[in-house]
């Protein structure tokens, strides 16, 4: 836990909000001169403005863990090699209170940061400028006048609470406004709004009102973010402590005022889903609240009991443990990779039943996603489906679990197929990645779990099209209990949505989820298995924008068809079903096939 001392902290409340309000509400600090100031880096030595007279300087505001941030530093270090012979100066600037010295430096060092980072203690620069976010850059004329403000370029962003890459970058804001300026022009797009984390700043507000950390706001985090906000998991920064939560209070009231987290894209009028991630009303005020009454913390004796996590596997300890390959895979710093394919011979000679199966990555930073696929013996099958397989990982996602009494079913002699999708951060990285297995007795197991597809292959985007619809349906030949549903598109996927028409004639929506995110692969587990009869059609409707004004299309100008790559498309409707009649232990046999 870091400790604050008696000093409370908060991101942007009362005046620190006023700062932010003004900051990204029209105002502007284009135009106006900045005065000298002092600061120490990450060594403890003072560095000052004044040190860099007569240089054109850009001061980039940072946040040791915010995902932009970490992406950008590369990119400036690149920034500063490019634009140094021409007398041009950049310093990182941080001025969140939840940031050390200490952790500065271990945050440039991992990063590649070569450019001088400087402590911008009680968030004073920041405030003098009006700086709102990480990444953020002000660039200083000779005559220390702003003369840009915002964002560096166009590669790297945010959207529903997660990142996203361009393949290459196409508006270079930072290094055109650098470059009209050593030319002694004006610059032609002097502010692009920044995108990124909320800078942590110490609050001028006294705590106030009943709504406090230790009652309430604890029990929120504990029961809705802490699974993934805690050390060593998905999310960018820990939620496990007070001060966690006081630093990181503006990120929170901007996520929640967007309904970006927690992840959960179902419209809530379709479906009853049992992971259900959405934040009730009540837990949203009671954030709101405390966010707007300076976040006082109250009696720590009114915490609730911290909860606990399997540490490592949430399967628990799995049976068999298999590696992607024999040496980590090394990524670039920069790129877009096609996915990186791997076959591994667990060696089973006898057929084999899984009851859990999870795949973890080595390096979360760089992993998007992981599919296991078992590949079966010529003339032979498994139960798990040929895209999504026994098991999966990504942002949001969980380990596969089957239900009491069920198992998904693999041949002897199947081989796993790992598809690795890697997405480079600015740094050279490794990663091997695995995944874990249980077994379970096949005497034991009365149903198989099985998953099936309602997809459509002929996928045919026109170059720019912000909303192509395609449409898949299928007829169901033998009733089924439907358990889950998952829809799967790629970058350009907009929404999609499941439906059904049973046989006497009504309609449903089984799920809608109208804005679909590639970067949350997630499974929509129904709160009450519906059985689905024979004779009933399944219909999925997809949409797909294909043009430049979304943000991750690889490229806007080509027509796209179906394929496994990121910048290919997919139009794939998953849903895991049983049979409310099978009964292995009784016949023990199984019909593989799905319904």
């Amino acid at each position: 836990m870091k400790w604050i001392g008696r000093v409370v902290v908060a991101v942007a409340m009362a005046s620190a909000a006023t700062v932010a309000h003004a900051a990204e509400g029209g105002a502007t600090p284009v135009g106006k001169q900045v005065e000298n100031f002092s600061l120490p880096n990450t060594h403890g030595q003072t560095v000052s403005l004044s040190d860099f007279s007569g240089k054109v300087v850009v001061l980039a505001f940072l946040g040791t863990e915010c995902p932009l941030a970490k992406n950008y530093a590369p990119r400036l270090r690149d920034l500063a090699a490019e634009f140094a012979p021409q007398g041009v100066a950049f310093l990182a600037i941080d001025s969140n209170v939840q940031d050390s010295l200490s952790e500065m430096a271990v945050f440039a060092q991992k990063t590649e940061l070569t450019v001088p980072l400087l402590k911008d203690n009680n968030s004073q620069l920041a405030d003098q400028l009006g700086a709102v976010r990480t990444p953020e850059v002000f660039l200083l004329d000779q005559d220390r006048v702003v003369r840009y403000w915002g964002r560096i370029d166009d590669q790297y962003g945010q959207a529903t609470g997660t990142g996203y890459a361009r393949p290459k970058l196409t508006a270079r804001y930072l290094a055109d406004a650098i470059t009209a300026v050593l030319g002694g022009h004006e610059v032609a797009q002097s502010t692009v709004s920044a995108i990124g984390c909320h800078i942590g700043r110490v609050s001028k507000v006294v705590p106030h009102g009943d709504v406090t950390y230790s009652k309430q706001v604890a029990r929120v985090i504990q029961d809705r973010c802490v699974t993934c906000h805690r050390k060593d998991e998905v999310a960018p920064f820990t939620l496990s402590s007070y001060e966690d939560a006081v630093c990181w209070s503006e990120t929170i009231r901007e996520v929640v005022d967007e309904a970006r987290m927690p992840p959960w894209f179902a419209d809530p009028r379709y479906g009853h889903f049992a992971n259900d991630a959405r934040l009730t009303p009540a837990e949203k005020q009671v954030l709101l609240s405390w966010i707007d009454n300076g976040c006082p913390q109250g009696d720590p004796k009114d915490l609730p009991t911290p909860r606990t996590f399997v540490d490592g596997w949430q399967i628990g300890e799995p049976d068999e443990v298999h590696y992607m390959a024999d040496a980590a895979f090394k990524l670039p710093a920069e790129g877009v990779l096609p996915y990186q394919v791997y076959t591994v011979d667990p060696g089973w000679t006898t057929d084999k039943w899984i009851q859990a199966a999870e795949c973890r990555p080595s390096n979360r930073a760089v992993v998007h996603h992981i599919l296991v696929t078992p590949k079966a013996p010529p003339g032979k099958s498994s139960s798990a489906p040929p895209f999504t397989g026994i098991a999966g990982y990504a942002p949001g996602g969980m380990p596969m679990v089957c239900p009491p009494g069920t198992a998904t079913f693999v041949p002897a002699g199947s081989k796993l197929v790992f598809q690795m999708h890697y997405t480079p951060n600015g740094v050279v990285q490794e990663d091997r990645s695995m995944v874990g297995i249980k077994f379970v007795d096949p005497t034991t197991v009365k149903k198989l779990l099985r998953s099936s597809m309602v997809m459509n292959l002929a996928i045919r985007i026109p170059p720019g099209d912000p909303d192509y619809e395609m449409k898949a349906k299928k007829e169901v030949r033998k009733d089924f209990t439907l358990l889950e549903l998952a829809p799967h598109m790629h970058v350009r996927g907009k929404s999609f949505k499941f439906e059904a028409d049973y046989p006497d004639g009504t309609h449903e929506v089984l799920l809608d989820v109208p804005h679909y995110d590639f970067n949350w692969q997630l499974r929509y587990i129904l709160s009450e298995p519906k059985l689905i009869p024979k004779g009933t059609w399944l219909h999925t409707t997809a949409h797909f924008d294909n043009s430049a004004n979304n943000p991750a299309n690889p490229d806007p100008a080509r027509e796209v068809t179906f394929g496994e790559q990121t910048w290919d498309e997919m139009m794939i409707g998953i849903y895991s079903s049983i049979d409310p009649k099978e009964d292995l232990t009784a016949t023990a046999t199984a019909e593989v096939a799905a319904p």
